[in-house]
């Protein structure tokens, strides 16, 4: 007999909870003279509330996204912040990792690791490897990113190691970064 009731609570459980509406997403766990239910509404005066929960925000969201718009040159610039320091990239799809100048780099208080060379646009160039703790795009965070530190740069670079992890479309002067 429990077992048939258990049973019956747990299917209007799952009816419940995979038919609400994504505007409510709160569920009542109440205690009635018939058993446990569970449903969207406050438990009815008289009835014990036990529990009650909301589902997480995520569950139904549209994917994050953001859309630049081309600048000059026919470059992207992109608003972001390294370590909670703002900074403005230039999305570089030539460019195998996030760089930085080394002004930027002591601001953002990142230390410099291993000696690279690199083949640039114009020629080699030295740096050193570090690592970014907190890169924010947008809505985007990224945590433990690697990036170079390159003392004679000018402009920080938004790197392939970073926007490989997007989906990135063009369209009429318009640059549109979604999660994959």
């Amino acid at each position: 007999m429990y077992k048939k009731i258990f049973l019956t609570l747990i299917a209007i459980a799952v009816t419940v909870l995979s038919t609400r509406p994504q505007a409510d997403r709160t569920i009542h766990k109440c205690k009635t003279p018939q058993g446990l239910i569970y449903q969207k509404s406050p438990c009815a005066e008289g009835n014990e509330s036990l529990k009650f929960w909301t589902a997480p925000e995520e569950i139904g969201k549209p994917p994050k996204s953001l859309s630049i718009e081309q600048g000059s040159g026919g470059h992207y610039f992109l608003d972001s912040e390294v370590n909670g320091k703002a900074v403005t990239f230039v999305i570089d799809t030539g460019a195998s990792y996030v760089s930085l100048p080394q002004s930027l780099a002591t601001q953002a208080k990142l230390d410099c690791g291993k000696t690279v060379t690199m083949q640039t646009a114009n020629g080699l160039a030295t740096g050193c490897a570090t690592v970014i703790d907190k890169l924010t795009i947008g809505d985007f965070l990224i945590r433990k990113v690697d990036a170079v530190i390159i003392p004679n740069l000018r402009q920080p670079l938004l790197g392939m190691n970073v926007l490989q992890r997007f989906s990135i479309s063009q369209e009429d002067q318009r640059m549109n970064i979604s999660e994959r």
